[in-house]
């Protein structure tokens, strides 16, 4: 039996975010899999162009609903299982963000499934790996051929998908009833002008060490210099330092930049599963027995306060 794979897109209105890419890579492992990149949006022609250049997919389906302005669970989940349906998808995989987390188990449910969480490695069409216990074990998963796959992947366990496609784009109509008792009503956060903390390349992150929210500004001007997003530990959200978007660890944010400081993070198993697949981890802490320095590549014992504001004027 052949595999035909629909990926949700993740996007802001205008561009694609990063983890889509990271899915489509994902559905790629799935050996002679035909992918598809679903684009549901109020105007749906700019990301519909990101996605058409990522290579390896077969189309990019369009569906275009003023309702679709915003992406609310409850009215991008109807549509995308009766996609699944109408489209005969034996997969729908959507990223294991706060919008994949947030859509995909809408879908499951509709399809009558139950989903696979945390997608880390594909062994066939119905087997998957995902980790449990906070990382420490890997399980394997094997679910029904009979019925349609709906999974979350886990992003920090995949490459990007390369650019470079020229996919065909082709418009959708979905005849489904769409739910009135959720609405959209306004959107806040803050404007920080710094990489979003899941796709950043580079992150700077604080702990308990910076000692109050005035000193984390330490940690700001370092990843301003550094082009980077910043993060922190558990404690540092806990202790009021930064507001709890900026958590990184197995409670908060699974990252997996090619650079990560920890500064001022003793290195806790729960914010240690959050940055396993960081490809290169510096750690700055004054106590020379702290867990982070069994898995920093780098590690620099001392002061903090008396070294990032010498590795920040380093930096120029």
């Amino acid at each position: 039996m052949s595999s035909k794979i629909l990926v949700v897109a993740e996007h802001d209105g205008a561009k694609l975010n990063a983890s889509t890419l990271k899915v489509v890579a994902c559905a790629g492992k799935v050996a002679g899999a035909s992918i598809d990149v679903a684009v549901l949006a109020a105007d749906a022609s700019a990301v519909a162009q990101q996605a058409a250049a990522v290579t390896g997919i077969a189309k990019v389906v369009v569906v275009e609903n003023p309702a679709n302005q915003e992406p609310l669970a409850a009215v991008y989940a109807p549509q995308v299982a009766k996609l699944a349906t109408a489209g005969g998808y034996t997969h729908v995989f959507g990223p294991s963000t706060t919008f994949g987390k947030d859509v995909m188990p809408r879908v499951a449910a509709l399809l009558g499934v139950s989903q696979v969480s945390d997608v880390m490695a594909v062994e066939g069409p119905h087997v998957f790996k995902r980790p449990v216990y906070a990382g420490n074990a890997i399980l394997t998963v094997e679910v029904p051929a009979d019925a349609p796959v709906v999974a979350t992947v886990r992003v920090a366990s995949f490459e990007a998908a390369a650019l470079g496609g020229s996919a065909p784009v082709e418009k959708a109509s979905v005849d489904v009833a769409l739910p009135a008792h959720t609405r959209f009503v306004s959107r806040s956060g803050a404007t920080t002008g710094r990489p979003d903390l899941q796709a950043a390349s580079r992150v700077v992150s604080g702990g308990r060490a910076l000692g109050s929210a005035d000193n984390f500004k330490l940690i700001y001007a370092l990843a301003d210099k550094l082009g980077a997003a910043v993060g922190a530990s558990r404690a540092a959200v806990d202790a009021g330092y930064v507001p709890n978007d900026l958590q990184v660890g197995q409670t908060g944010k699974i990252i997996a930049p090619e650079l990560y400081f920890a500064i001022g993070i003793s290195g806790a198993i729960q914010h240690m599963t959050g940055i396993k697949d960081a490809r290169t981890i510096v750690a700055i802490n004054k106590d020379a027995e702290a867990p982070i320095f069994e898995s920093a590549d780098i590690g620099l014992v001392g002061d903090l306060f008396q070294i990032v504001p010498e590795l920040e004027k380093a930096l120029g």
